[in-house]
């Protein structure tokens, strides 16, 4: 199994990195939503809220990948 710099898994801090950008980027769409709302472009608001649903559901399945994986082998060092 490979392991980065940290000691963990490279597949636990890939996942922790699609999560944290999937969040961060659901944050920032929740802005692009309004500023399409306020310029009313409706069908551009509803595409953005369609995206954000996707990084939400995304951010979701890494989740439960990292539950799966936590406290085994395969996420990393054990803690003591």
């Amino acid at each position: 199994m490979a392991t980065g710099e940290t000691g963990f898994s490279d597949v636990m801090y890939d996942l922790i990195s699609v999560q944290y950008h999937s969040l961060k980027a659901g944050h920032d769409y929740g802005q692009y939503v309004r500023d399409a709302e306020n310029a009313d472009q409706k069908e551009i608001a509803d595409f953005f809220r369609n995206v954000m649903e996707q990084d939400s559901q995304r951010a979701a399945r890494c989740h439960e990948f990292l539950a799966q994986l936590s406290g085994t082998e395969k996420a990393g060092p054990a803690a003591d």
